[in-house]
């Protein structure tokens, strides 16, 4: 795809925050296209086929209140979908539904491989008079052909960009994004572990224990760690505790080792601890006696293969060994699970972004790079003061704020996008997003 004449505006990734943008730009008289590697969703649609938004959706636009996972002003995925937590194939066919209403000029199949900038003068060295209109802007580099545009927006995800988290080993693991269904991974284990060790007439199988009637919270404080389970799950956040509860209910034992044990704290932003329904679906299934075990304090030094006959504990089989820091072995029957989060798509075009100490992109109030004007970056990778815009219903709010920019700086009527602060969704004071506490 190779375009002849400069556009306005290229948003590279056509999931939430692409279509998003996009939609906010509809409004406003300019030219834009939106390409996408895959397809629209795509990355909802390797999610795992039991795993599901963690915020609720609900019809509630009639009475002021925005669905929490839209991304239009006038969109409820509840009422599409009739889902409060949709799958990511059921949201996947939400985003496809918006683009093709508001039909988005979206090319798919088409893969950026790199985003040079005509220019590098810096933005504290140009005022707000001159704007940046007349900037050389970007040429991008993609499967399809050279396209060049004023501005780009970096809307790409995160969960296509798994990290092995550095941990020596890794590759006799898998992690989570590769996963497509909790059951059928846990049935695959069964089915090899029937094949490699057959019952005989004589055996039966041990009688289920019962389950606990005292309550168990959900704090891991305690609990020892276990010499060998089914599956060991390296990372206790959010997509770590949903793979141990749909193994578990798939009827293996689980042990989840982290360093910090997210699971044992509260806060008032769920990004940084587990969200209220995955913090409920743990408790309900440790009060049922599901075999999950948290391991706090426990940071991975390596994975290992290990053999039966070399363990130092009796093993039915061949498998996996998970060793901590601190020298414990964990055995684990099946290819470790990991849970360790995601690189995020910025790696393709870290180069033109700085960052923080804490490894966030540093941008501007309208989240532009400071490192290279003109370019944007909109979704969950969006930071501000420390916190992270990682939910929809956060990261949403700002693309009117990017939009609005740009259209400034083209010179073009802003005003159609007064009803994203009409309707607040728009969100540009950023006091909210204080360090010891957010309400964004």
């Amino acid at each position: 795809m190779t375009l002849s004449r400069p556009i306005d505006v290229v948003i590279v990734g056509a999931g939430p925050a692409g279509i998003g943008t996009a939609v906010a730009l509809e409004r406003l008289d300019l030219e834009y296209a939106v390409l996408e590697r895959d397809r629209i969703g795509a990355s909802f649609r390797r999610w795992p086929d039991e795993m599901r938004l963690l915020t609720p959706s609900f019809p509630a636009n009639a009475f002021g209140v925005r669905d929490l996972n839209a991304i239009t002003l006038d969109t409820s995925p509840a009422l599409a979908l009739d889902r409060e937590h949709p799958t990511g194939d059921q949201y996947a066919d939400y985003l496809e539904a918006v683009a093709e209403f508001h039909d988005l000029p979206i090319e798919t199949g088409v893969d950026v491989e790199a985003v040079v900038p005509d220019g590098d003068q810096p933005i504290d060295e140009r005022s707000e008079e001159e704007g940046d209109a007349d900037r050389g802007g970007f040429t991008l580099e993609t499967s399809e052909g050279t396209i060049t545009a004023q501005y780009v927006v970096w809307a790409a995800g995160q969960y296509q960009y798994p990290s092995g988290g550095s941990i020596p080993g890794a590759s006799h693991a898998v992690h989570v994004s590769t996963i497509d269904s909790w059951s059928a991974h846990a049935d695959r284990h069964s089915t090899d572990s029937a094949t490699k060790n057959p019952t005989t007439d004589t055996e039966t199988e041990p009688e289920p224990e019962e389950p606990s009637s005292t309550p168990v919270a959900a704090d891991g404080a305690g609990v020892a760690i276990p010499a060998a389970d089914d599956a060991v799950i390296v990372g206790g956040a959010e997509s770590g505790i949903d793979a141990a509860l749909g193994l578990a209910e798939a009827g293996l034992s689980v042990t989840v080792l982290d360093d910090d044990g997210p699971w044992q704290y509260r806060s008032p932003d769920p990004s940084e601890v587990l969200s209220p329904r995955t913090t409920e679906r743990l408790e309900a299934a440790l009060e049922a006696g599901r075999l999950i075990d948290l391991v706090t304090d426990a940071r991975v030094a390596r994975i290992e293969r290990e053999s039966a006959r070399e363990a130092d504990i009796d093993l039915d089989s061949d498998g996996y060994a998970v060793v901590t820091e601190d020298g414990d072995r964990i055995h684990s029957s099946t290819p470790p699970i990991l849970a360790t989060g995601f690189e995020g798509s910025l790696t393709l075009v870290d180069d033109r972004f700085a960052f923080d100490d804490r490894g966030f992109p540093e941008l501007t109030g309208r989240d532009e790079s400071t490192e290279t004007p003109g370019l944007f970056l909109v979704g969950p990778q969006v930071a501000h003061n420390g916190q992270q815009f990682c939910f929809i219903y956060k990261f949403r709010q700002r693309f009117a704020v990017v939009a609005e920019t740009v259209g400034d700086r083209l010179g073009v009527d802003t005003d159609p996008l007064e009803a994203y602060r009409e309707k607040r969704m728009l969100l540009e004071d950023l006091e909210c997003c204080e360090p010891e506490y957010c309400d964004c």
